[in-house]
C-alpha cells in the first residue's frame, strides 16, 4: 500500500510539473497519465523516483522508455479521439500503448524485438485490460499496410526521413503522422493528410533511438 500511495503522488506531481506546467492542456492526455502507472513499464527493481523521472530510462535491448512530457507532447500533435485507429510504431516497453489505450483508441502497435513485444503486452494488458489493441511481432519501418488507413500514426524512433509508405497509410482525411526525423539533428514532426495534400509542420528538437531501415539491423 505505501509503495501504491507513493507512486500516485509521483504520478500527480509528473502530470502537474513535467506535463501541465510545460504547456500540456489536453485533459484526456493528463488524466491518463495519472491513471496509468508508469513504474509497470520499467524494469523490475526501479526505483518509483527514477520511474517518474521526466527523462528517458532504459528498458534493455538498447532501447529506452521515452521522457513523459515527450510522450505526452506527441500525442497532444497526434490530436487523437476516443475510437480513432492509431498505428504505433516502436512498442518499446508498452507505456504509450497503454495511453493510447485508456484514451479510447483502437491500437496496432508494431514492435521488432519480440522479448521486448511480450513484455510490453503483459504490462499494457495488465493495466489497461480489455483494451482493443493488436500487438505485432514486425519490421515496422514502413508502417502496417493491412491495417490502414488510420487516423492518426505515432513513430517512437527517429529515421533519417519519413519512410515511403507512411503517409499513404493515414486517413485521406486529416489522419495524422507524428514523427522525430533526423541523424545527429532530430525534430518532431507532424504531417497532416487532406485527400493528396500533405501539410508538414516542425517541431520541438528531440533525441530518439534510430528507426532501423531493413535489413540494416
Amino acid at each position: 500500500m505505501k509503495s501504491e500511495s507513493s507512486a500516485a503522488i509521483l504520478r500527480m506531481r509528473m502530470v502537474r510539473r513535467d506535463l501541465v506546467e510545460a504547456g500540456i492542456t489536453d485533459e484526456r492526455i493528463l488524466n491518463a497519465f495519472m491513471k496509468i502507472p508508469r513504474e509497470v513499464f520499467v524494469p523490475p527493481g526501479t526505483r518509483l523516483i527514477d520511474a517518474y523521472g521526466n527523462h528517458p530510462y532504459p528498458i534493455g535491448f538498447g532501447q529506452t522508455v521515452s521522457q513523459p512530457y515527450i510522450v505526452a507532447f506527441m500525442l497532444q500533435m497526434l490530436e487523437c479521439e476516443p475510437g480513432n485507429s492509431i498505428l504505433e510504431i516502436g512498442t518499446g516497453s508498452g507505456y504509450q500503448t497503454a495511453i493510447l489505450a485508456y484514451m479510447g483508441m483502437k491500437v496496432v502497435t508494431l514492435e521488432l524485438i519480440p522479448d521486448l513485444a511480450v513484455y510490453a503486452k503483459k504490462a499494457v494488458l495488465a493495466v489497461v485490460p480489455g483494451a482493443d489493441i493488436r500487438f505485432i511481432v514486425v519490421d515496422g519501418y514502413n508502417g502496417w499496410a493491412p491495417g490502414a488507413p488510420y487516423d492518426g500514426i505515432i513513430v517512437s524512433a527517429a529515421p533519417a526521413r519519413i519512410p515511403d509508405g507512411l503517409e499513404e497509410q493515414l486517413n485521406p482525411m486529416d489522419g495524422r503522422l507524428v514523427i522525430p526525423m533526423g541523424d545527429w539533428f532530430q525534430r518532431l514532426i507532424s504531417v497532416t493528410r487532406n485527400g493528396d495534400d500533405l501539410v508538414m509542420r516542425k517541431s520541438l528538437p528531440v533525441r530518439f533511438v534510430p528507426l532501423v531501415k531493413p535489413g540494416r539491423q
